[in-house]
């Protein structure tokens, strides 16, 4: 039978059809005999009531969400079963800003529970559990909200998932959680909860979109500036957490990795598309600078070639980043011989006219270039053809290759262009290109909408040096380290395997044709020093990604999600690696800064040909 606030609450709810979402404020309080938050949110990742109609599900107001796609409250019983699997807390999704409720107030919920999946279901991401169309009671007003739960470097543990049943195609949903042995089963035994993180150190930067990222494990895979490395696929750093606020995003702190959230930050856990478990901060700690500056890598000597990689982010000539781009090429990489350049736009940028050309966007950076103090460099590129490389529509993007004239040549052979393969040829013994610059086998289906390689054929003191600039597929499509497949799926991972497979056989042609030929193949390889692709970039000792002189904690060029990661190499045939005549240099001056011009760090090598 149902209980007396029940039947009061079936008949305000025949009164308040018209509303996908109501509230309603009782003066008197109600008693119920309702389903708990934590039958609701069960002890796997799926509801066991999902699907289903509730009534009466009571908890204190812990948070409110007006803003974004997914807006309503959190709530939250303050009496609590022994079972650390099940959460306590839930999410009310009202649809719009919701009215009538404030933090602190006693409810009840009726209405219908589902799992949302965020970015949708074939993004791979876990589900979280709401109540949607709901109809709510307060009760009272004022009440103290249910004790925040620390999430420390001791309650996490160290294993990140488990693995997923194969008979579910890997989905971890089913299976029971274990808080005390896996991160994730800690995190979705927490989600919809008031938590607490204290002291915590920024490991991801402050992005455009009012995002950060601390860890609670404040020596977990630490590098130099604070940040946490991720150097394997079975180490994917339980501590990490990503941080939002409930708050104006104007109080949101700007924070460099290394800083400090100092104090306590606390609020609901919210799993999210980008990032997946996400406190949104009601209360935020103050910000500690750990004065983090950007580097600066020495000057080459007269003796040595230097030569770089830089991902300038969708340049083109209606940006104001060409002064910063410059000094960085000037100040903090000291002016390469030769700078390879990823991510260069054509001369309107995202306008889609069928303009390919981009002489204005390198000119301009050339330009900013003299004006900073730098060396007048010139330039090489091919242009695409209209929309077939990838990247932002009606952008084009292409690597191009600034070079210093003072400091080297470049042998020019004429017919590259969007569709002509450049190849090898032998002349008086040596191994020289027939297009330069030209594009490596851009009519391979490995690079359908992808960018092709660019080639190019320079001399230095009398020494060719060959130089294949890239820009491998993006991860995009990727599941994501929070998805409710474990081990997450790196569907785009195939492209990029081929594509490394077409520059090393390309690498090889050269080598075979001389064997002792300066080889580099550089750029933004969308992938980690230790993944396949790099491996079989590297062949069987044609090349070698040079980033693996560093030490494991300065292995970096890229921040996502709180993990400092390679993404950008520079790969050197044997005849550099040899002598071990040869200096590597990761200049961060990006990826760990709030106000970066590109979300890449730039990379450097030195060596004596």
């Amino acid at each position: 039978m149902p209980s007396k606030s029940s039947a009061r609450l079936a008949a305000l709810t025949v009164a308040a059809a018209c509303s996908a979402a109501s509230t309603i404020v009782l003066t008197s309080p109600a008693h119920a005999e309702s389903v708990r938050i934590h039958d609701i949110q069960g002890s796997t990742r799926i509801s066991p009531y999902a699907g289903k109609q509730v009534t009466d599900v009571a908890g204190i107001v812990t948070g409110i969400r007006t803003y974004g796609s997914s807006r309503g409250f959190w709530i939250q019983d303050p009496n609590p079963d022994a079972d650390r699997a099940t959460s306590e807390g839930v999410f009310v999704f009202t649809g719009s800003a919701p009215k009538g409720v404030a933090v602190g107030d006693a409810v009840t919920v009726s209405g219908t529970v589902a799992e949302f999946v965020p970015g949708g279901a074939t993004s791979g991401n876990q589900s979280l559990t709401e109540i949607t169309k709901p109809t709510t009671v307060v009760v009272s007003s004022g009440n103290a909200l249910p004790a925040a739960t620390a999430i420390t470097s001791r309650s996490v543990p160290a294993v990140y998932a488990p693995a997923g049943d194969p008979a579910a195609g890997g989905s971890v949903d089913a299976l029971p959680l274990k808080p005390s042995k896996y991160a994730l089963d800690h995190y979705e035994a927490l989600e919809g909860m008031s938590v607490r993180v204290t002291d915590t150190r920024v490991v991801g930067a402050t992005d455009p979109y009012t995002e950060l990222w601390v860890t609670v494990k404040p020596h977990e895979n630490r590098n130099r500036h604070g940040g946490t490395v991720y150097g394997s696929y079975t180490a994917q750093n339980t501590g990490r957490l990503q941080i939002q606020s409930l708050g104006p995003t104007a109080d949101f702190p700007k924070a460099n990795v290394g800083d400090t959230l100092k104090g306590s930050t606390a609020g609901p856990l919210d799993y999210n598309q980008f990032g997946g478990y996400t406190l949104v901060a009601s209360e935020l700690g103050t910000l500690k600078s750990a004065g983090l500056e950007r580097e600066t890598t020495r000057k080459q000597r007269s003796s040595e070639l230097a030569v770089a990689t830089y991902n300038v982010e969708n340049l083109d000539p209606a940006d104001d980043t060409f002064a910063a781009h410059a000094s960085a090429i000037v100040n903090n990489l000291k002016s390469p011989d030769i700078v390879s350049l990823e991510e260069i736009q054509d001369n309107n940028g995202a306008k889609n006219d069928g303009t390919v050309a981009a002489d204005q966007t390198l000119t301009t950076l050339i330009d900013a270039i003299v004006a900073a103090g730098g060396p007048t460099y010139d330039w090489r590129s091919v242009d695409p053809a209209d929309g077939t490389d990838g990247g932002e529509p009606g952008g084009n993007i292409r690597q191009a290759f600034l070079f210093n004239p003072e400091r080297v040549s470049f042998a020019d052979r004429a017919g590259g262009d969007a569709t002509t393969a450049t190849g090898v040829t032998k002349i008086r013994g040596k191994a020289h290109l027939t297009l330069s610059p030209g594009r490596v086998a851009p009519a391979d289906e490995a690079w359908k909408n992808s960018r092709k390689p660019l080639a190019g054929e320079f001399v230095f003191r009398g020494r060719s040096v060959f130089v294949i600039a890239n820009h491998f597929n993006s991860k995009g499509g990727d599941q994501g380290l929070t998805a409710q497949y474990q081990p997450p799926s790196r569907s785009s991972e195939t492209q990029r395997h081929r594509q490394a497979t077409v520059v090393n056989a390309f690498v090889k042609d050269i080598l075979d044709t001389q064997k002792n030929a300066d080889v580099i193949t550089l750029g933004d390889i969308n992938d980690f020093e230790f993944s396949r692709t790099a491996k079989l970039l590297e062949g069987r000792g044609e090349l070698w990604s040079a980033i693996k002189s560093l030490p494991r904690s300065e292995r970096y060029s890229y921040v996502y999600q709180g993990n400092s990661q390679v993404l950008d190499q520079i790969l050197i045939s044997p005849s550099i690696r040899r002598d071990c005549d040869f200096e590597y240099d990761s200049v961060h001056v990006n990826a760990e800064f709030h106000d970066q011009i590109s979300d890449h760090d730039p990379q450097i090598l030195r060596f004596r040909p």
